[in-house]
C-alpha cells in the first residue's frame, strides 16, 4: 500500500469511528440533541484533540500525515481501544515509534532526606506525570490517603484528584486544583508524548470523568510552582496552606512539594494538631 493510500485510510478510519461517538460519550455539551449526521462533528474532535479545525480535516481528507503526538491525542480523543489504536498507527507506518513505558523512577537521595527532616509539614515527592514517589505521615494525615494501600502503578497525584471523592471534599476549590494539575500534565504529555504510562493515564481519566476529558481537550498553561489552597479537612478543620515545590537538580523530573501554614495561624496549629497522631517514618517506593 502506498503512503497515499495509508493515509487516505486513515482519513477513513477516523471518520467511521468519529460517527460511533456521541458527545454525550465524551463529556461534551449537546444542548438540542438534534444533528443531521450522526456522531462527533469534526471540529469536536479537534477540541478533545487540541489541534485546529483546519489541520484535523486535512488528517481526514488523507493530505498530510500526523505527528506522534497527535496520534497519541487521538486515541484519547476517538476512545480508541488497544486493537483500534495499533491500527491507528500502523496506518501511518509509526508502529517502531509506538509510545513506550519509561523505566519506574527511584527517589532520589537529597529529596528523600528534606522529607525526612518535615515532621509538621505535610509534604510528598512527584515524579513525571505527578506520580506519587515518596510521602510523609503529614502528608497522609492531610489528605487522607494510605499510598501503601495503593498499587504502586496507581499512585498519582492526579488520579487520586479525579478518583476519590474524599480529594473533591477536601479541596475548598477543588476544580480549580483539578485545572491546574491538568495544566501540569499536559506539560508532561508536551515533554514526552512518546510516554506510555502519561497516554495510559490520560486515556483511563478521560473515559472515567467527563470534566477530566473536557478540560484536558482545553489548553490551559501550566500554572505557577507555588500558591496557595484551602483545605476543608474533616479533623483539622479549615486549613488555609501555602504549596511550594523543591526541584531536583540530580534528576529534573523529580519534585518536593511541601504544603506551609503561616506560623502561630489557626492553620499551623491544625498543622501541628495533626503531627501529634501521625506516625514517624516517610514512605516511599
Amino acid at each position: 500500500m502506498t503512503n497515499s493510500a495509508h493515509l487516505n485510510e486513515l482519513g477513513e478510519f477516523l471518520k467511521a469511528r468519529r460517527a460511533e461517538l456521541s458527545p454525550r460519550m465524551v463529556g461534551l455539551p449537546d444542548p438540542d440533541g438534534r444533528r443531521r449526521v450522526a456522531g462527533l462533528r469534526r471540529e469536536e474532535v479537534a477540541v478533545l484533540a487540541s489541534v485546529s479545525t483546519h489541520h484535523y480535516t486535512r488528517l481526514e481528507q488523507g493530505r498530510i500525515a500526523p505527528s506522534i503526538s497527535v496520534l497519541s491525542a487521538l486515541v484519547r480523543a476517538l476512545r480508541l481501544n488497544d486493537e483500534q489504536r495499533d491500527h491507528l498507527f500502523e496506518l501511518v507506518g509509526r508502529e517502531v515509534n509506538l509510545p513506550r513505558r519509561r523505566a519506574a523512577q527511584k527517589v532520589q537521595p537529597q529529596l528523600r532526606t528534606v522529607l525526612e527532616d518535615l515532621t509538621v509539614t505535610p509534604a510528598m515527592i512527584l515524579g513525571r506525570n505527578l506520580d506519587v514517589l515518596a510521602w510523609n505521615p503529614m502528608a497522609t494525615a492531610l489528605f487522607g490517603i494510605d499510598f501503601t494501600q495503593i498499587p504502586e502503578q496507581q499512585r498519582n497525584y492526579i488520579r487520586q484528584l479525579f478518583t476519590d471523592p474524599k480529594m473533591r471534599t477536601l479541596y475548598v476549590d477543588w476544580e480549580n486544583s483539578a485545572r491546574n494539575a491538568i495544566a501540569l500534565l499536559r506539560r508532561c504529555a508536551a515533554a514526552q508524548p512518546d510516554d506510555l504510562g502519561l497516554t495510559t493515564l490520560v486515556g483511563e481519566l478521560s473515559v472515567q470523568d467527563e470534566q477530566f476529558c473536557r478540560w484536558w481537550g482545553g489548553r490551559q498553561i501550566a500554572p505557577r510552582t507555588s500558591g496557595s489552597k484551602v483545605f476543608r479537612h474533616p479533623v483539622a478543620g479549615e486549613l488555609a496552606l501555602d504549596w511550594d515545590v523543591l526541584s531536583c537538580e540530580a534528576d529534573p523530573d523529580q519534585r518536593l512539594v511541601v504544603w506551609i501554614a503561616e506560623p502561630h495561624s489557626r492553620s499551623h496549629e491544625g498543622l501541628r494538631f495533626l503531627s501529634s497522631w501521625t506516625g514517624k517514618e516517610p514512605s516511599a517506593n
